[in-house]
């Protein structure tokens, strides 16, 4: 009895230590890359506070990327990755999360970056315009998580996962030991109805590859995956080269092929 009572107390001590300090350790955000009037930066209400947004257009894109970042960068850091993402078909349109960048409303939470990109997302379908069946949702390492909780429960043309996880807490581990989570991706692909691609370099030392092929197992078809051979965490674009653009190409003609599909009577 002693011993179990010794174990329940641990667990707990536990439990309300990942339930305090999850948020904390998921999101570390470097100091602001980039300062107003540097970069076309769109402020955007959001609950709390108000989100930083950089929309680059492009008059030919069929599709326009939703762009959800990893961890420690911002803005500032991706505009060569953007620029590139641009120059291969898409329009892009990508934010940061509250505490990152410009963007207000307080230190990130696991809750305040999917009401971040839900905010950005109202913001392309309501203020720019832009079809939900021609907006892909874009996650990149802690940016699939509110991606692809965005993605269950809105309209969208498509999702992309890079370097993601099955959820945050299994990321350290492995298995579910707690009665709650953060970013439970496992659950919410099963509920994404549009087309998914997933991306994951073989050799992931933060976020094991596995996570990615679970994820791609659990999601509905249509489903395309990119296993990148010898890709770490951080350069699946630079070891998969041209492979990588190609796949980003063919997913965005699959969306804008059921878009068009859609919207013909």
């Amino acid at each position: 009895m002693k011993m179990l009572l010794t174990v329940l107390i641990v667990y707990v001590a536990f439990a309300a230590f990942a339930w305090l300090m999850s948020d904390r350790m998921i999101f570390q955000p470097p100091l602001p890359s980039y300062r107003a009037g540097k970069l076309p930066i769109v402020m955007v209400p959001a609950d709390g506070g108000t989100v930083a947004t950089l929309y680059l257009p492009h008059p030919g894109a069929a599709v326009t990327v939703l762009y959800a970042h990893g961890n420690a960068e911002d803005l500032g850091q991706l505009v060569p990755f953007l620029d590139e993402m641009r120059r291969a078909g898409f329009a892009v349109l990508a934010f940061d999360y509250r505490g990152y960048g410009m963007s207000t409303g307080g230190p990130p939470t696991a809750a305040g970056a999917t009401s971040d990109m839900e905010a950005v997302y109202r913001h392309a379908v309501e203020t720019l315009r832009i079809p939900s069946s021609r907006l892909v949702l874009y996650g990149r390492s802690v940016g699939s998580g509110p991606a692809t909780d965005l993605a269950a429960r809105v309209p969208v043309g498509g999702l992309v996962l890079e370097s993601a996880f099955v959820s945050a807490f299994r990321v350290l581990t492995k298995v579910t030991l707690l009665p709650f989570d953060r970013f439970d991706n496992l659950r919410h692909i099963r509920q994404v109805r549009a087309p998914i691609l997933v991306i994951h370099g073989t050799e992931d030392e933060v976020i094991p590859v596995s996570h990615g092929r679970r994820l791609y197992d659990a999601a509905g078809r249509p489903k395309q995956a990119l296993w990148v051979e010898g890709a770490h965490h951080n350069d699946v674009p630079l070891v998969a080269g041209a492979r990588y653009w190609s796949a980003l190409a063919s997913f965005g003609r699959e969306v804008a092929t059921a878009a068009g599909a859609a919207a013909t009577p």
